[in-house]
């Protein structure tokens, strides 16, 4: 499981330019079955995605080709960690 935490590096004015773009490559991750939930940061100075069924490499290749990272506009810190305790509706994502 992932935690990929993204940090707005330009103007929110710049980041909104390649909204929509964003929000398409978003639901083509959750489409794949790699997303489980994804927002905005509050203060807006980024945003938080869980993913699942990847392995590292492939977390940083396929953020790599987000619209937002492809723009420069915002940086991504990649967490793994093992979901070893959850609430019930997502247990099928538990790892140990």
């Amino acid at each position: 499981m992932f935690v990929l935490e993204l940090t707005y590096i330009a103007p929110l004015e710049e980041v909104d330019a390649v909204l929509d773009e964003h929000v398409a490559w978003l639901d083509e991750q959750y489409a794949a079955g790699f997303f489980l939930a994804s927002g905005r940061k509050v203060p807006r100075d980024g945003g938080i995605i869980l993913a699942t069924g990847l392995d590292r490499s492939a977390v940083e290749s396929l953020v790599s080709t987000d619209p937002f990272a492809v723009a420069g506009v915002c940086a991504y810190r990649v967490t793994e960690f093992v979901m070893s305790k959850t609430a019930p509706a997502l247990e099928a994502y538990r790892q140990g």
